[in-house]
């Protein structure tokens, strides 16, 4: 049998990395990363940047896009640099706080999908050159594995199913996959942290965790650019390795890429008097202490410096001497301190919601190397009997190497939900009820001679609960049809619930808390055969159609089908929107 290539793939707010594996029959795969710079052996770190001509045409990304020779051309040829793109694929229920910065403008004639795909598009490009490069025969393997190549894309938790679709057509626009449904069935999710769990199995440092598999949990905290996210797990088993997350996932924008947009505000405000409040100075300024003082700050009680010029750089009144800009600890421990608060609140609840089961803490990605940070989670969080540790693996790459140990090994059999998830239903007029008495304008009847309210809310799976992959939730539902053309285009939808407090009766279709995750279409006209005409209250002939929603809630991409009584399934391909 030939080998197969499998490509994860994880585009960070700031940095990128890609891994992949070369599948050979009855050998162990060996994960190898991308370099993120022209030959710079052990940098992984690919820039999460693109530059667009006018006419809206990709002229460079990653990191030739930060060499001097592109930044020199794109300022004299006018481009467009787009960057945090992938905060533009974000869910409508998750509110981004940007500090009054905005994102940039889009490129002309470019949706967030287009420039995610272009980026998509250059990660494979250059995984394609390294390994026709690096490997021996490597022209001849990729021509031998190209056309199934399998894809692994990483998100953050809280990315649902519409962001999922989103990434896929990316993917088809990016070149990686075809359009077709065999296309798309080559590219599957991992969320973020469940891929940090796996590169921290991958790395060791699970060993100590793993050779004392008692009662406790353990916490994995993925600080990127963008991302917090949070998931914490127990061990169920341990040959083969078996985990369960043990509270829902979390995820919020508490990333570095706050900080600094936090510093640029504030720098802003330090230096509107000054030769150096200039836009240009103060984007060069922002950038030096992202380099320097960001990554290094440690001590709230010592004086910082962010070094940006020449020592005839100098302005005494607003703290500028020798080049250098000095601000006291406090005020870079502010800057911190809405991100540091958030990734503690987020990390207490966590532990609150797991009954005090998560005893260790491991902070992975980009943003964990920073001192302050890790030193502070520490701090805050020994009250709770919690350690937090940082496992030495290499970051930037670590969840890119997750998703290869994803798609190999497959450790969590288990997950938890976020949200409540059902359908809508017709109830029952109760004339003695409030509730039915205030939404009776909008009764409906059917066919059969009942009087019934839309919009009432079936949850199909409640929140906080723990699904087993191969578990499969299932309600049966009936319909009367008044023709049998209906059958052709038969429509559920799924709705997501992700309001506090008890099961609701209603869906409030105009709540933020309600919306739509999929809809689930099929054709059901083969019943039209068995379908036993009845005639209703009003002489009127009508059809009853049984049928079931099967909710597959376990995997870490969402999947719902419907299933009717001629013994035939029909799956549904997750729609747009879904």
């Amino acid at each position: 049998p030939l080998p197969s290539l499998v490509i994860a793939i994880d585009v960070g707010t700031t940095f990128s990395g890609v891994s992949y594996a070369i599948l050979e029959p009855g050998e162990i795969p060996k994960i190898h990363g991308i370099p993120g710079q022209e030959h710079v052996a052990g940098n992984t770190k690919i820039p999460s940047i693109i530059y667009y001509d006018k006419h809206g045409k990709m002229m460079a990304a990653g990191a030739e896009a930060e060499s001097n020779t592109v930044q020199a051309q794109a300022e004299d040829d006018g481009w467009i640099k787009a960057e945090l793109f992938k905060l533009r694929l974000r869910p409508r229920t998750m509110a981004l706080n940007m500090n009054g910065m905005r994102l940039t403008p889009l490129p002309r004639r470019k949706t967030s999908i287009h420039i995610f795909g272009d980026f998509l598009a250059y990660l494979y490009r250059c995984t394609r050159i390294f390994i026709t490069d690096t490997h021996a025969n490597g022209a001849l393997l990729w021509n031998n594995v190209e056309s199934d190549i399998q894809f692994v894309l990483s998100h953050p938790n809280g990315w649902e199913g519409a962001q999922q679709t989103k990434m896929r057509r990316a993917a088809v626009y990016g070149g990686l996959i075809p359009d077709t449904s065999e296309g798309k069935a080559r590219v599957r999710f991992v969320t973020e942290g469940e891929a940090s769990l796996h590169a921290c199995v991958l790395s060791g440092l699970a060993a100590d965790v793993l050779s004392n598999p008692s009662k406790h949990g353990f916490l994995i905290a993925d600080a990127g650019g963008g991302t917090l996210d949070i998931s914490s797990y127990a061990i169920k088993g341990t040959s083969p390795l078996v985990m369960e997350e043990i509270a829902p996932p979390d995820c919020l924008f508490a990333g570095s890429v706050f900080v600094s947009r936090r510093a640029r505000e504030f720098l802003e405000e330090r230096l509107k008097d000054s030769k150096y409040g200039t836009p240009e100075a103060l984007d060069h300024i922002t950038r030096r202490f992202d380099e320097t003082t960001k990554r290094l700050f440690r001590d709230r009680r010592d004086l910082q410096f962010i070094p940006f010029g020449s020592p005839l750089d100098k302005d005494i009144k607003a703290g500028i001497r020798n080049g250098q800009l000095k601000l006291t600890g406090n005020e870079v421990a502010n800057l911190f301190e809405p991100s540091v608060d958030a990734a503690f609140n987020a990390i207490k609840g966590q532990i609150e919601a797991s009954q005090g089961l998560i005893r260790s803490v491991f902070l992975v990605g980009g943003y964990a190397a920073s001192p302050w940070l890790f030193s502070q989670l520490q701090e805050r969080l020994a009250p709770y009997n919690v350690t937090v540790s940082r496992p030495d693996t290499q970051t930037s790459k670590a969840v890119a190497d997750g998703a290869i140990g994803f798609y190999c090994d497959h450790h969590v059999s288990a997950r938890m939900s976020k949200f409540m998830y059902g359908v809508e239903f017709l109830r029952e007029l109760n004339p003695n009820d409030p509730e039915h008495v205030a939404r009776k304008e909008r009764l409906c009847e059917l066919p059969s001679g009942p009087r019934l309210l839309p919009d009432a809310f079936d949850c199909i799976l409640a929140r906080n609960v723990k699904v087993k992959e191969s578990t499969v939730f299932t309600r049966k539902y009936c319909t009367e049809l008044t023709s049998l053309s209906m059958l052709s285009v038969f429509e559920v939808e799924i709705w997501c619930y992700r309001g506090k407090g008890a099961i609701p009766k209603w869906i409030e279709r105009h709540a933020d808390d309600f919306s739509t995750l999929c809809v689930v279409r099929a054709d059901l006209s083969m019943l039209s055969g068995s379908a036993e005409p009845k005639t209703g209250k009003n002489g009127k002939t009508y059809w009853t159609i049984v049928f079931s929603v099967e909710i597959h809630f376990g995997l870490t991409e969402f999947k719902a089908r419907i299933k009717w009584n001629d013994n035939v399934c029909y799956f549904l391909s997750l729609l747009d929107g879904c």
